[in-house]
Parts: C-alpha cells; structure tokens; sequence
C-alpha cells in the first residue's frame, strides 16, 4: 500500500461571493473579514485545527479473538515475576500482509498476551523492536504497573518477524554470530568489508527464505496491525503505551489512523528531526554518557571493576578485539563485549550483575557477559534471536544506505569521538547497505488534531538520548514533556513520579504539566 501525506487544505471564497454578501441586508453569519486598500476585502486566514480533548475511556473490550490461557508459560518466561493472582491468556491476530509486491494481500499473524481478566480496558503495550518479544515485555509491564489493573487489561503484541509472530528466524547462525561479535574498534575499510560481506549473506538468506514477506515486516505496516487489533478487539479507541523505538510506531500509528487515537503514552522516544546517521551518532553519545554514570555507580558501591571502570572496561575492549573470551557454547570478542553492555545498562537493577560480568570477564571467564547478550544470536525458549527482527526492521523503516567507501569514514569518526560505543553505532549503519530500499520513508509526526501524547525523556537512558525525546515532544503538535533525571531505557515503571504521571492520564485523563521534571 502506498503510503499517503494527507494534508489540509483551505478553500477561499471566490472575491465576488464576498462582495456580495457584504452589501446584502439584514445580518450576516460569515465571518468577519478585513480590509485591505480600502476596498477589497479578503477571508481571513483559517485557523489550524484544535487538538482533540482527551479520549474517554470507553468499556471493556468485545472482542472476536480466541483467548486460551497461558499463565504457567508466562510465569515461566519471566523468571516468576508474574505476582500471583494475575492471569495471562494468549491469542492471535490475523490482519493483512500487504507487502509491496502484493500490495493488501496476503496474511500476517501476530502473537498476543492479555494481562487481567479480559473484562476491562484493553491498553496496549509496545516495546523495542529490537528487545524481548511484545508478549514478554508487555507481561513484565503489567507486574510492574498494579495500579493499572483495575482499570485496564495489558494487552502484548509480537511484532512483525519477532517472538511466535511469523518470526523472522533467518540469518544463518554463523553470521548472526559475526554481526554480533564483529571487533567494536574496526574502522579499515577491508575490516568493515568483512561485516558487509556478513551482512550480504544474512540479506540474501533472508530473501530466500521469506521471500514477499521480508519488506512486509516495518513499522508501516506494524501500524497496520495495531489498527487491526484494535477492531477485533472491539473498541473504539487505541490506547497505548510504547516505549523507546516502539514510539515510532504509535506516531505512525497516529498518522495514519487519527480517528482511532486514544491515550497514547511515548516513553524514550527517539529524535524525529535525526536521519539514521544521525541516530547512530546519538545512540553512541547516550551510550557513552549512561557508562559514566555507571561507572560513577560501580566506584560508589566499592565497584569490582576497581577505581577507574572506564579505563578497564576500555582495556577489556581492546584486548579482547584479537583475543576472544571463553564462554560456554560461545566465543565473546569485542563486539558481543559492547552488546552485552548496552544491553546491561538499559536497566539500572542489573547494573551490579553487569559489573560483576565485566569483572570476570577482566579475569579471562566470558559467560557473564555471553549469558546477557545470549538473546541476540540464540533463540530463548519459543522466541527466536532477536537480532533477526531489528536488522529486517529497521533497514525496511529508513531509505538510507550507507556505501562501503563512506562506512570507513563515519567508524573513524564515531570511534574517535565514542571510544566504547562509537564501533558498534556506526556498524548499524553498515547493516543496511544490502537491503533493498523502502520506496518512502516513515511519516514525521505532525497532526495538529491529535489528543494531548505525554513525551517521557530519561536523563540518562543508554538508548535515547535525553534531547531526542525533547526534539519529539516539540515536534508533536499535541506532545507534553516529562523529564525522569534517572537512569535506564524507560521511566514507566521505574520512576515512581513518572509512572503516577502517566497512571493519571490513562486513568483520569489528567494531562501532566508540560515540562514537568521528577527526581531521579
């Protein structure tokens, strides 16, 4: 389906009309006009479109899925942090394919969870593309989000080419494990060749494999889904929290299906005004900026990585880009070292584990560290590697490519500039310059008409950078700031000024002061 700007426009009265109307008798209901010259008169200008008031609530859903419980399963996927007393049911949804080949055709199926007794608000939960599963994240959410189950079911989603959603389980395992692993530091144009020639066979694997399917898993699309859930789910308003990159989908979202906007919540949302490139130079410097505090963390609680972390996080970087660690069922080198790490700070409860792994990995044992990032090359339980979906994902969401003669140029850059995370960034880019090209890139946010959309930036999110969701609060027409001056991927959840915020709005529809800061 091609994708449409729907833009408003103004009609103006033909002059003549308007004349005529001013020297008619008796009183008028046009609106008033100005003078211009003395004697022509014009309409004035039209005023932009006010934005929505907060959506109601509305009642439970009635929904035509088919729910089967899956409680036992769930609990055992998050390690028992479902409490007890919470229920999970599992279904499936089935909405179009539409891929550009064969344009509203087609069947896509999207794994669901539904948190809660199925006779609530349904508020749906989205996370990274490039994390857990939907249905995971979205049961971990509502175990952190009591106050909510009163009022609302959570309700998950797979997304395209992700968890048990016709999952895009296709780049062979030995690229996976090159991808991932490739050394954090290489800025050599030969060096980077190698991770291209990597990313060619993932690529043409994928092709062959999914075929029609591969440019059919984007957030475009995704949106589609979104809307289609909605309706089977029988209501109608979508209310919504995504959190990081997944906001990206709830802006599409909103873009393409206005009417159906309920309240919707972005939590670490990245900056719209930024290309890939300059969303890699982003995530390196929020990267970059989340490991001082991390390290600040460490020294405070008498750190195992000893009184400078960065200089031996640094050490353990560049030694291991020759000499990989040992692990068991997997060799850790310098890359896996950097993804393991990013993926240890998204979370500020696990930073003592992450601490811990990167100090026996100092002492030569690498299975802390393989054990964190095992989610990127190897499947975890039904949930298929991660890094499948986000390398189809996100090439199909950005029409930029990088040439082979450039991705020298912006490594050294970013390396020199990010010395940790600056390798691993610019890699992203590379990851893309095999894909075929989307033939337009995602809609900017810019409703006017839209409800109030709370906008929650994290100080220091390793993800995100702070400023990047400032950029898209002020974008968003209807987009109110909160500013968490904590640490972490996402605020919900984990700040407590922020989850009551939030709470409020869904709940009551009280919308937070624009700018309001809560403490770390």
């Amino acid at each position: 389906m091609p994708r449409t700007t729907h833009r408003a426009g103004a009609v103006l009265l033909p002059l003549l009309l308007v004349v005529l109307a001013a020297c008619s008798a008796g009183p008028s209901d046009r609106p008033a006009v100005a003078f211009q010259d003395g004697d022509q008169q014009v309409a004035p200008a039209p005023q932009p479109p006010k934005p929505a008031p907060v959506p109601g609530l509305g009642g439970p859903a009635d929904d035509m899925l088919n729910w089967s419980d899956c409680t036992a399963q769930t609990r055992d996927e998050l390690g028992g942090a479902l409490p007890p007393g919470l229920t999970a049911e599992c279904s499936q949804l089935l909405s179009t394919l539409d891929s550009p080949e064969a344009p509203e055709r087609g069947t896509a199926r999207n794994a669901l969870i539904r948190i809660g007794s199925g006779e609530r608000v349904p508020l749906v939960v989205v996370g990274d593309i490039g994390g857990e599963p939907g249905t995971t994240f979205a049961a971990r959410m509502a175990a952190q989000l009591p106050q909510l189950l009163n009022t609302f079911d959570i309700i998950g989603m797979d997304r395209r080419g992700t968890g048990e959603s016709d999952p895009a389980d296709c780049v062979p395992q030995p690229q996976r494990e090159d991808i991932v692993g490739f050394d954090a530091r290489a800025t050599d144009r030969t060096d980077l060749d190698r991770l291209l020639d990597s990313v060619l066979r993932a690529s043409q694997e994928c092709l062959l494999d999914l075929d029609e399917r591969l440019q059919a898993y984007d957030t475009w699309r995704a949106a589609s889904d979104l809307e289609e859930l909605r309706l089977d789910l029988g209501v109608p308003k979508l209310h919504a929290i995504g959190r990081g990159e997944a906001s990206r989908l709830l802006t599409t979202y909103a873009e393409r299906f206005p009417t159906s906007v309920g309240r919707l919540v972005l939590d670490g949302a990245p900056d719209p005004t930024r290309d890939a490139i300059g969303q890699a130079e982003l995530q390196a410097q929020s990267a970059e900026k989340v490991f001082d505090v991390f390290a600040a963390d460490c020294a405070s609680r008498g750190c195992p990585l000893g009184p400078e972390p960065r200089k031996a996080v640094s050490d353990l970087v560049e030694r291991t880009r020759k000499d990989p660690l040992a692990a068991p069922g997997a060799s850790v080198g310098s890359g896996r070292v950097v993804q393991a790490i990013l993926l240890g700070l998204a979370d500020r409860k696990g930073w003592p584990e992450l601490a811990d792994a990167l100090a026996a990995a100092n002492r030569g044992d690498g299975a802390g560290l393989a054990k964190i990032s095992a989610p990127l090359v190897t499947a975890q339980g039904a949930n298929p590697p991660w890094l499948d979906g986000e390398l189809i994902t996100s090439c199909n969401d950005t029409t930029l490519r990088v040439p082979p003669q450039r991705a020298g140029e912006l490594a050294t850059d970013l390396v020199s500039r990010f010395p940790l995370f600056g390798g691993a960034a610019a890699q992203r880019l590379v990851w893309c310059g095999s894909w075929p090209v989307p033939q337009q890139p995602l809609p900017a946010p810019r409703r006017p008409d839209l409800p109030p959309i709370p906008v929650i930036s994290t100080a220091n999110d390793p993800v995100v950078l702070e400023s990047g969701s400032e950029h898209l609060a002020e974008q968003l027409p209807t987009g109110v700031l909160v500013r968490w001056q904590g640490a972490g991927h996402g605020a919900i959840g984990r700040s407590q000024c922020a989850t009551d915020a939030v709470s409020k709005f869904l709940l009551q529809g009280a919308v937070p002061t624009d700018g309001m800061a809560c403490p770390e």
